[in-house]
């Protein structure tokens, strides 16, 4: 745990001249687009596998850091004094609403972070609705040619290919699963340290922005094949 506590202490020091008291809260976004970013070979390897249990592997993976965020922010001391506008990072909704209530002034961080985990919970769910509607009238139209110095899976410049019967099944089944999570979000960043919570928030905005970034990548017609 020190060394994760000292890799955000000291990403929020670089960040300091310029975020002053909300440095650290920035170096915990920072630290999350970081652990998603080096995750996202496995989360395009899940996509590509089809099955929702794949796709479960790069969330799985991050409890590890999930669990020191929130050690670190209830337990530990390093990073306890730290603060978001004015909320420490520590504290908790309720103890925001004992602090000042709902529109107090740490109540007010707290509106803002369940306000913007929502946004990409609405956004999520969109994004589901359409996978599913779209899902059972496009059909994959196997790659012409013999193969030969390509992968079957890959069109020219390296693209992926049009989505199979299975990736569809996938697709439909994810959008149906994964925008309950992204609102389940909101309840864990109600009951768990406001420093936790921005690290829900940033991995769920990541998931959802990663997940629209490959459908629209699989939908793309490639030069062997295209989508009907």
């Amino acid at each position: 745990m020190s060394v994760f506590t000292h890799l955000v202490a000291e990403l929020g020091r670089l960040l300091e001249p310029v975020l002053a008291e909300s440095a650290t809260a920035a170096a915990i976004v920072l630290f999350t687009l970081l652990v998603r970013f080096a995750l996202y070979p496995l989360g395009r390897a899940a996509f590509r596998a089809a099955t929702p249990g794949a796709g479960c592997l790069p969330m799985l993976l991050q409890l590890p850091v999930f669990y020191l965020m929130y050690q670190s922010f209830s337990s530990g001391d390093e990073l306890l004094g730290h603060r978001l506008f004015a909320a420490p990072l520590g504290a908790r909704w309720s103890g925001a609403l004992e602090a000042g209530g709902v529109f107090g002034p740490q109540g007010l961080v707290f509106l803002g972070l369940f306000a913007a985990i929502a946004v990409v919970a609405a956004w999520s769910a969109v994004r589901g609705r359409r996978a599913a509607a779209a899902a059972p009238v496009v059909a994959p139209v196997p790659p012409k040619g013999n193969g030969k110095g390509k992968g079957q899976g890959q069109g020219a410049g390296g693209a992926l290919a049009a989505p199979t019967a299975e990736q569809l099944a996938a697709m439909r089944k994810l959008g149906g699963v994964l925008p309950l999570l992204s609102f389940g979000t909101l309840i864990t960043a109600a009951v768990v340290p406001l420093a936790a919570g921005l690290y829900l928030l940033t991995t769920t905005a990541w998931s959802v922005a990663e997940r629209a970034w490959l459908q629209r990548r699989a939908a793309r017609p490639t030069t062997g094949g295209a989508v009907a």
